[in-house]
This record gives structure tokens, C-alpha cells and sequence, in this order.
């Protein structure tokens, strides 16, 4: 330093140099003071908050070792943490009662993420496809909830309403179409099975299962209708005919029907080599829904063209013609309580479910249910039946037939319910929506607990979680 140079001193602003009280002639001074600025305090002031963009929860109590669903027994010792229980129980309802201890799966390759559940409830948490709900709980438990037992994940399951994409089989397997794959569920193993892949240029747009459930038969986009064996995951027959998508199949004992964006309804024997043994022309627009009677007596198509056709296996002309409604008729179902008693539901512009006498052609009754009908179940256990909706707010409905009064009204899709299938054993029922989830509802009674004896010890309790 020069000879004019002043003495060291701390470079601080000027207006902080009285706070610091620093006296600049006293080098001892200067290092003291520097020393004590740069002291840290060992309590922080009370009254100082400190702010940062992190927040870091606390744990403790969050039971987070309940999810671990690999057994880890602890060094040392045999026993099970206090958790093991509802670990197993959580394991068993994710991955099905095959699962093994280490959470490894044996389901297809590529299905890990398909339905997978959305929601699980841990106050209940058996499975709704066992034969009989756990309902001994007496007068004393709680109303039931309207909610749906399980939710499924259903990735690219397709909000169209000509498509047919869910069906439930005889053996408790429920076929899904998602995009160019068809997948298997069991609802018994909770086991996905990948049963075919169409391609990049083709996609599933209808699926239905045989009445004895081995065989299901594949509407394609190109028109194709294919049949393969469920338990080889073997395609037995293609069959051409269609120009265009296969969108609705239908089956009675021995024919397979199949109705068309071309228009058309052809009829399939897969005893004989031919395509298709006969083909019904009377639709003036896309055939979108198709159900056989159970005595396999008439066939009930519905089209774009607002009609609803009634035909038999004696003539390929349509033996009635029932125009009243004012939309496309997907949703069709026949009574399995009364012989040529059949119901349909109209799209958004008609909203209404009329019920028809196929012996003489007479309408019997009509219901504006104030939205798109898009499909209809008939109970087997009770006069009773279901109805799924779309615009404007995707519910679904129980009636009671014949007085059609409301049973019970089911929401939780976001999108339009689409698809609809029934269990086995007439109890249960899954839809599926655009929301591409797929949810299932117990609504129905078992075949015992018949309307006669619904009041009566164990069956008032037995009805479904919706009463």
C-alpha cells in the first residue's frame, strides 16, 4: 500500500456502516467486528421465517409398507409384519388368487398395463364374480352404496356407437376389443390373455361368444368375420362377404349373424365351407344392433335408418317392420320371460325404450328415458332390465317390467356407456365407455332370490348393492 493509503476496513455500503458500528481507525476493531458479522448464531430468531419451494411430507403415518406387495421377511426372524394380511388380500385382488409370493405374473406378454384396476375399495374387498355376495351382516349394516364393485383400466377401448367391443361368456371369460388386439379376462382369475393381434390395417369392431362359450366370433373393419378357439388362442375360420366393417354379430345355436356398415345382415354356418349361407338386404343404413329370440325363432335387427326388423330362417324378407322410432336402433333385447316380446332403445334424437309384440306387431308400451339409449340387458333371474345411456348423461338404469318403474339409476362413466354384457349367472354386469374403463355392477338378484321370497330370512339381504 501507498504512504496515503488508509488503514483496512471492511467494504460495506455506507448507510450499513453505522448499524455495524465498525470503527475503521483500530485494525483490532476491524478484525473483531468482522468476526462477529460473520458469526452464525447458534438459535435462530423465533420470529424469522424461513420460505423454500420444496415441501418434503412427513411419512410416518402414511402405511405405506401395507403396499408392498413382495413378502420381506425381516433379518432374523420368521414372523410376518403386522401388515402381512392386507398385503396378501391387496396381492390377491391386483393380481388374482394365482399370483405368486414375489407379485410375478404368468399373463401374456404386452398385458401388463391392460385391465389393471382403477379404483380398489379396501372395505371390500372380495370378489363381485363370486357366486354369492358376503351379505350376513344382518339388519344392521349399512345401505348398500350405488357404486361399482371394480374398475378396469381399458386403454383404446373406442367411444363408437356402432362398434360391439364387450361380451361375456358362458365359461365367466369377458372378451374386449381394444384397437387390433382382442383380449381375455377371467373373472374368476383376474388372468389376461392376449387372443389376437389383426394388424395395422385392420381393427376389431365386434365381438361375441357361442352360447357355450369356447369359441368367439371377431368383426373386423375389413368386413371379415373370423372365429377362434378361446383356449388355443387359435383363429378356426375367416369369412368374408361385407364390403365394409362388421360392426354387430349375434348367434343362435348353430348360425352366426353378422350386420354391416354395407347395409346388410349375412348369415354364417361354419359346418359348411361357403361364406355365408344366406343374406338379408332390408336396412337403408348401417345394421347396428342384431339379437336373436332364445327359442332361435326371429331376429331383431336395428339400423342407422331408425328401423327395427324382425325376420325368421324361412324367408330373407323381413316378416315385420317397425318404424316408430325416431333415431338409429342399436340397443335390442329379447324377454327370456315371454315368448315374442322384444325391446329397443333409440339413439339421441329418439331417447325412448318401446316394447314390442313380434306375434302381431303392435307396440306395447314406450319410455322416454330422457337420453341416448345405447344398449339393453333382459334379466334371466327377474322380470327386470337394464338399460345403458349416452347423451346426456351416461347413466345407467334398472326397470322393473312390466310397470317400468325405476329400479336404481348408476353413474360414473364419463363418456357415453356403450357397451354393456351380463354375467353368467345373471347377477353382475359390465359396461364400457369411451372413459376407456371398464366397471361392473352388481344390480341383479340370484336366480333364488326370486321377487316371492326377496322379504323373506337371508334373501332380503341378498339382493344386489343397489336396493
Amino acid at each position: 500500500a501507498g504512504a496515503g493509503a488508509k488503514p483496512g476496513r471492511l467494504n460495506v455500503p455506507a448507510g450499513m456502516a453505522g448499524s455495524l458500528r465498525l470503527d475503521a481507525s483500530s485494525p483490532a476493531s476491524s478484525s473483531s467486528s468482522v468476526a462477529r458479522l460473520l458469526e452464525i448464531p447458534k438459535t435462530p430468531s423465533p420470529s424469522k421465517v424461513t420460505y423454500s419451494d420444496r415441501f418434503i411430507p412427513c411419512r410416518t403415518s402414511s402405511r405405506l409398507h401395507n403396499f408392498a406387495l413382495a413378502d420381506r421377511p425381516s433379518p432374523g426372524s420368521g414372523s410376518r409384519d403386522d401388515g402381512s394380511a392386507y398385503s396378501r388380500l391387496l396381492r390377491a385382488e391386483l393380481f388374482g388368487g394365482d399370483a405368486s409370493p414375489g407379485g410375478d405374473r404368468q399373463d401374456s406378454p404386452g398385458s401388463n398395463n391392460l385391465f389393471r384396476f382403477k379404483t380398489d375399495r379396501s372395505s371390500a374387498p372380495s370378489s363381485p364374480f363370486a357366486e354369492k355376495l358376503d351379505c350376513a351382516g344382518g339388519a344392521g349394516s349399512p345401505t348398500p352404496k350405488k357404486a361399482p364393485r371394480k374398475v378396469l383400466d381399458a386403454p383404446s377401448l373406442q367411444d363408437d356407437f356402432y362398434l360391439n367391443l364387450v361380451d361375456w361368456s358362458s365359461q365367466n371369460m369377458l372378451a374386449v376389443g381394444l384397437g387390433t388386439c382382442v383380449y381375455l379376462w377371467s373373472a374368476s382369475s383376474s388372468k389376461v390373455t392376449k387372443l389376437c393381434d389383426l394388424g395395422p390395417r385392420d381393427s376389431v369392431c365386434a365381438v361375441h361368444w357361442t352360447r357355450e362359450g369356447s369359441y368367439l366370433a371377431v368383426g373386423t373393419s375389413l368386413g371379415d368375420v373370423q372365429i377362434w378357439d378361446s383356449s388355443r388362442c387359435k383363429r378356426i375360420r375367416n369369412m368374408g362377404g361385407h364390403q365394409t366393417r362388421a360392426g354387430v354379430l349375434a348367434w343362435n345355436s348353430t348360425i352366426l349373424s353378422s350386420g354391416s356398415r354395407d347395409k346388410n345382415i349375412l348369415q354364417h354356418d361354419i359346418r359348411v365351407p361357403t361364406d355365408y349361407i344366406s343374406k338379408f338386404s332390408g336396412h337403408r343404413s348401417e345394421v347396428c344392433g342384431l339379437k336373436w329370440s332364445h327359442d332361435d325363432r326371429e331376429l331383431a335387427s336395428g339400423g342407422n335408418d331408425n328401423q327395427l326388423l324382425v325376420w325368421n330362417q324361412r324367408s330373407q324378407q323381413p316378416v315385420l317392420r317397425l318404424t316408430e322410432h325416431t333415431a338409429a336402433v342399436k340397443a335390442i333385447t329379447w324377454s327370456p320371460h315371454q315368448h315374442s316380446l322384444v325391446a329397443s332403445g333409440g339413439g339421441t334424437a329418439d331417447r325412448c325404450i318401446k316394447f314390442w309384440n313380434t306375434a302381431n306387431g303392435n307396440m306395447l308400451n314406450s319410455i322416454d328415458t330422457g337420453s341416448q339409449v345405447c344398449n339393453l340387458a333382459w334379466c334371466k333371474n327377474v322380470n327386470e332390465l337394464v338399460s345403458t345411456h349416452g347423451y346426456s348423461q351416461n347413466q345407467i338404469m334398472v326397470w322393473k317390467y312390466p310397470s317400468m318403474s325405476k329400479v336404481a339409476t348408476l353413474t360414473g362413466h364419463t363418456l357415453r356407456v356403450l357397451y354393456l354384457a351380463t354375467s353368467p349367472d345373471g347377477q353382475t354386469i359390465v359396461t364400457g365407455a369411451g372413459d376407456e374403463t371398464l366397471r361392473f355392477w352388481n344390480i341383479f338378484p340370484s336366480m333364488k332370490a326370486q321377487a316371492p321370497a326377496r322379504d323373506a330370512g337371508l334373501f332380503s339381504f341378498s339382493r344386489s348393492h343397489i336396493r
